[in-house]
């Protein structure tokens, strides 16, 4: 017996450590990004086996060309008619979302320079007639202002839509005054307007609500050929959006802290580079199970096909890989 137990503690001592899964998880460094860093900062994905490296962008659509290239296993991203026109093709896939817009949480929104404040643009509503920037064409930012143009009664043509293809660039653009406004996701921006160098004009929530919302994307390559490494991603995933949903979301899915609040803030504040308060002031809307909204995303395809920038046989259905994602609202 002693013979055996040496034995097996010399092979036991021999064997070659644990290696964890390594993933690469394209994102951005925004308050509606943060179900990963979370799950990080937590230890889920450790104790699912899985190495975590974040890869970082600017702006929604990069992320899904990465994930459609293999250049990152997983992505975190904005919907846009770039995803869709990928997913179509095969090369990426939707396999969860963080939740669109709800009452009391704030992930995008309306902005004015100080010039076009000046001239006397001062909400959503006085848009018509203005420049508006965004990132992308097709992206998120885009949808809302289509959505505020149904809302209000306007042609899309009312307004300048001016896609400078990143974030960094269209603030540099309003603090300019080269364009009168733009819709942005909620992140170091607010620092601009405590400054002075822009003015808010209203949070996308209270005045253009978004159902589609924060995509988490696979690549094909991971999907397929690593599909046991997906299972164990979205558990973790979904562990750290049950936090974050608790943390801010009461009965009716509306805006109510819960006693976890003061961490998940911390967590985020560490990923965003903005102070707590800020993040108190515009914490996102996660839901718990990473479910699709069917209903919410197939709007979105709607709209942007009436742009051209879809073609007609795109279906939402048709973009999710049914062996992961979880869905709700269909249609």
């Amino acid at each position: 017996m002693l013979r055996l137990w040496l034995v097996a503690t010399l092979i036991a001592t021999a064997a070659p450590a644990f290696a964890a899964d390594h993933v690469k998880v394209g994102t951005t460094r925004l308050i509606g990004y943060v179900s990963v860093p979370v799950a990080i900062a937590e230890g889920y994905f450790q104790a699912e086996g899985i190495d975590v490296e974040q890869v970082f962008f600017d702006s929604a659509q990069p992320i899904a060309v990465a994930a459609a290239s293999g250049g990152v296993d997983f992505g975190i991203a904005g919907p846009s008619a770039g995803f869709y026109n990928l997913a179509a093709q095969g090369q990426v896939k939707l396999i969860g979302a963080s939740g669109g817009d709800s009452k009391g949480f704030h992930a995008l929104e309306f902005l004015a320079s100080n010039k076009a404040w000046a001239a006397g643009l001062k909400t959503p509503h006085d848009l018509p007639g203005h420049t508006v920037a965004i990132t992308q064409l097709g992206t998120a930012l885009h949808n809302v202002i289509g959505i505020l143009a149904e809302r209000d009664g306007f042609p899309m043509s009312a307004v300048e839509v001016k896609p400078l293809q990143s974030n960094n660039v269209v603030i540099s653009a309003l603090i300019g005054g080269t364009v009168d406004a733009s819709v942005a996701p909620n992140g170091p921006i607010l620092n601009l307007v405590d400054k002075g160098q822009i003015k808010f004009l209203g949070w996308t929530s209270e005045y253009a609500p978004l159902k589609a919302g924060v995509m988490l994307l696979g690549a094909k390559r991971t999907l397929d050929e690593s599909g046991d490494v997906v299972k164990r991603f979205l558990i973790a995933y979904r562990k750290a959006s049950h936090d974050i949903h608790d943390a801010f979301t009461g009965p009716g899915e509306v805006r109510q802290d819960g006693a976890n609040a003061p961490a998940i803030i911390k967590f985020i504040s560490d990923f965003t580079g903005q102070p707590p308060g800020q993040i108190e002031a515009g914490a996102p809307y996660v839901q718990p199970d990473a479910r699709i909204d069917i209903a919410g995303y197939a709007k979105q395809i709607d709209w942007l096909r009436s742009q051209g920038l879809l073609k007609d046989n795109i279906r939402i259905e048709d973009l999710i890989d049914k062996r992961y994602a979880l869905t709700t609202g269909g249609r």
